[in-house]
């Protein structure tokens, strides 16, 4: 393991080795990109039918998630510029972290509407299946991101990491909505199910902007 855990900073790693782990980042970011430009296709196209906040919601997170896609290929990219390595990547992390809070301002606003308005959801089977798919798929991809942000001492990555999670976390959280929704007949326990994720994503949003998370991450 590249990491001094004791002195919770990265061993230098010779460069061809540095240079296979940031190819490997570049293709989980290319391959989480794909995905998610998928799920928020479906999601959305869903959430607008069956009128579910949480749905919708879900799918606006998998754009925000391209974007923090996009700004780790750049600091991927980069990676070869040692002088302004460390400066591109704190601005990727703040970056991050702001994508974050704008998908939990997004959320938290819609899934308050959504309660006192008292829209009922309809059931949506799709968005059912497409959140068990990315409950599996997200795990997947958040470790093996993490793998190569402990390689290569990267913060940024291990804050897109954790949002890889989050979106596991809301994958398992829009399910339990949509199930309670379409078995029970309980329609708020969509937006409440919308509202159980903004903690989550805010707290990752405001730690990324204060560049709290350690690079000493174990995947």
């Amino acid at each position: 393991m590249p990491i001094d855990t004791a002195q919770n900073r990265a061993t230098p790693l010779p460069p061809e080795s540095r240079a296979r782990l940031v190819r490997r980042g570049l293709h989980l970011e290319y391959l989480t990109l794909g995905w998610n430009l998928l799920e928020a296709a479906i999601a959305i196209a869903a959430g607008i039918l069956a009128g579910s906040i949480a749905l919708v919601g879900f799918g606006i997170d998998s754009v925000i998630e391209m974007s923090s896609g996009a700004i780790l290929l750049w600091r991927l990219a980069t990676d070869t510029e040692e002088e302004s390595r460390e400066r591109i990547e704190a601005r990727a992390l703040k970056l991050v972290g702001i994508s974050l809070l704008a998908l939990a301002a997004y959320v938290a606003i819609e899934a308050a509407k959504t309660l006192i308005e008292g829209e009922a959801p309809h059931t949506s089977y799709v968005g059912i299946a497409l959140a068990i798919a990315s409950l599996i798929v997200m795990p997947l991809l958040a470790r093996a991101k993490r793998r190569v942000a402990a390689g290569i001492a990267s913060r940024a990555l291990v804050a897109d990491s954790r949002q890889t999670d989050i979106c596991a976390w809301l994958s398992a959280i829009l399910l339990a909505g949509l199930v309670l929704n379409a078995w029970q007949g309980w329609w708020w326990s969509d937006p409440a199910a919308a509202l159980l994720m903004v903690p989550f994503i805010a707290k990752e949003g405001v730690e990324a902007l204060k560049g709290e998370r350690s690079c000493a991450c174990q995947p």
